[in-house]
């Protein structure tokens, strides 16, 4: 736990995909587990894929998604856990690469180095998760010690419907020894 919280600190890390609108969900779920939340969001994010006001009244702390300035105190302690989610094809392979341009991919190579624990839900569609970087990508971030639920493509099932986002599911794998 850190020292600045009474509560462990999360980082919860969104991505550009459209179940992104659900991520008062995960938040929800995180605070009634006992969690502190900060959010952080790709730029591309934050152009409309969830709510970033329904998020900061939820959190009671801004969304992040641009570098502060260094006299700028820090918005959020350091974190204690991080959960990317949803995590697209463009944010994985960034950061199996280790190309920290954006606050998020650059909190997630830093989490990474430090051994935070990371879980991460996929949200990348069958034709990206075919390619060979991608692929690439999820055995690199597997062998520093990422956790990665089951992929979730959005596509329909065989019935229309589309399949609910196991947002819950990112805090089931950050309690796993």
């Amino acid at each position: 736990m850190t020292e600045h919280a009474e509560k462990p600190f999360l980082y919860v890390v969104v991505c550009a995909a459209g179940v992104a609108a659900g991520v008062p969900e995960l938040i929800a779920a995180a605070q009634e587990r006992g969690w502190e939340v900060g959010v952080i969001a790709t730029p591309v994010a934050m152009g409309g894929f969830f709510d970033s006001e329904a998020v900061r009244a939820r959190t009671g702390r801004p969304v992040r998604s641009a570098w502060r300035s260094p006299a700028d105190p820090r918005p959020f302690p350091p974190p204690d856990a991080v959960v990317v989610a949803p995590a697209t094809f463009n944010t994985l392979n960034k950061w199996a690469a280790g190309l920290a341009d954006t606050l998020a991919v650059g909190t997630l190579c830093e989490a990474a180095g430090l051994g935070v624990p990371i879980a991460v839900l996929p949200c990348v569609g069958d034709a990206l998760a075919a390619h060979p970087a991608y692929r690439d990508s999820l055995v690199r971030l597997r062998g520093m010690g990422v956790r990665f639920g089951a992929p979730h493509t959005g596509d329909p099932g065989a019935d229309g419907r589309r399949p609910e986002f196991a947002w819950q599911r990112a805090l089931d794998l950050l309690e796993r020894p």
